[in-house]
């Protein structure tokens, strides 16, 4: 089975206005007794020989904000397998030419830009700390260091929001040689700043609705085929370590809290990152996952359920109220299903939990 690796970097410039992650703000860099830390963890995990991941990445946080130095220190510890994908999340405004094609040579191979808008005043609403300049600048310089394996995020449903606004975004993403766009409604969370403030001018849920519905069409449109939920790739660039995720492979997240889900049992680090350095941030076990999960991220993705492969995994099999069920959400053009396979439309993604609540 394959193993995810995921490293949590929480140090940021500053907290997005959207965002409830757990990070640091205020930092221009990763200190090295952080790094250290993560060390430490690793070689619990792997005591006599290296992890050999299938897959690494560096989320956050702002993992740009790596020295590449200590990138080559914890892929060195780790060891992925030949051919691993590696990826790090990157803002914009915190690379060079020079820091990518180190991030290069020490061995990362894809990089995900937190684009969101090609709007700076929409940028500036966000809490975005970069322009769309940077934007451009940093997808160009990628490419010079070497990178092929690009992709870009975008924020959908924003305050003022216009289909016009999505379009300059994608022109910004693809000109900028991204084989992978990962796109995402925009949600008010509660700990963060637009939950204490929320923005004005915020699409209602049937304008958002359509917003998603018109992205998934143009990134088709423009060669970007919808393989998860918010994701879409050109052929033979899917993200590998998020697949990992939804397939319900094992995957090791590492700092603070980082989630795992390893031989089907949940842990998770508190969300404590000076607890973590001084080593008082054992993880949390926090249950185990079963078949509910298999179900959930399963229909994330367009390839859907296989509900021969649910029986096999978990001895389960769909009742016959739920079958009828199934054939209704057919007839409403929110599924397909061939008798085997259980997948979503993208409208029927729309609506995922609603599904979700008659299938659990």
């Amino acid at each position: 089975m394959s193993l995810g690796l995921y490293l949590h970097i929480p140090y940021c410039f500053s907290k997005c206005r959207y965002c409830d992650f757990y990070s640091a703000p205020g930092q221009r860099g990763v200190p090295r007794a952080y790094v250290d830390a993560l060390l430490r963890e690793l070689s619990r995990f792997a005591p006599d020989a290296p992890l050999r991941p299938d897959t690494l990445y560096f989320g956050g946080g702002t993992p740009s904000l790596l020295d590449p130095a200590d990138a080559v220190r914890l892929i060195d510890a780790a060891q992925p397998l030949p051919g691993a994908e590696i990826t790090l999340e990157a803002n914009p405004e915190t690379v060079t030419e020079d820091s990518l094609r180190a991030f290069r040579e020490a061995g990362v191979n894809r990089i995900s830009f937190g684009v969101q808008s090609a709007r700076d005043s929409q940028l500036k609403t966000l809490g975005r700390p970069h322009t769309a300049k940077q934007a451009r600048a940093a997808f160009a310089a990628a490419r010079r260091a070497g990178f092929e394996n690009l992709s870009g995020d975008i924020m959908l449903a924003l305050p003022h929001y216009t289909q016009a606004e999505f379009d300059e975004t994608l022109e910004l993403i693809e000109d900028g040689g991204a084989a992978h766009i990962s796109a995402y409604l925009l949600k008010i969370e509660p700990d963060s700043a637009f939950g204490r403030t929320p923005p004005e001018a915020l699409p209602t849920s049937d304008e958002a609705a359509d917003f998603y519905l018109y992205a998934v069409e143009q990134l088709e449109h423009h060669g970007y085929r919808q393989y998860e939920i918010s994701n879409f790739a050109r052929p033979g660039y899917e993200g590998k370590h998020n697949l990992i995720y939804w397939d319900c492979g094992d995957y090791l997240g590492i700092g603070p809290a980082a989630h795992s889900c390893m031989g089907g049992k949940r842990f998770y680090y508190p969300a404590d990152t000076e607890a973590f350095l001084r080593d008082e941030a054992a993880p949390v076990m926090d249950g185990g996952c079963g078949a509910e999960d298999y179900l959930i991220l399963q229909l994330r993705l367009r390839k859907g359920l296989s509900l021969d492969e649910y029986k096999k995994r978990y001895g389960r099999e769909f009742s016959t109220t739920q079958l009828a069920f199934v054939q209704n959400c057919v007839k409403s053009g929110y599924a397909n299903f061939d008798g085997h396979t259980l997948a979503l439309t993208p409208a029927g993604l729309i609506v995922q939990n609603s599904i979700l609540a008659e299938l659990l």
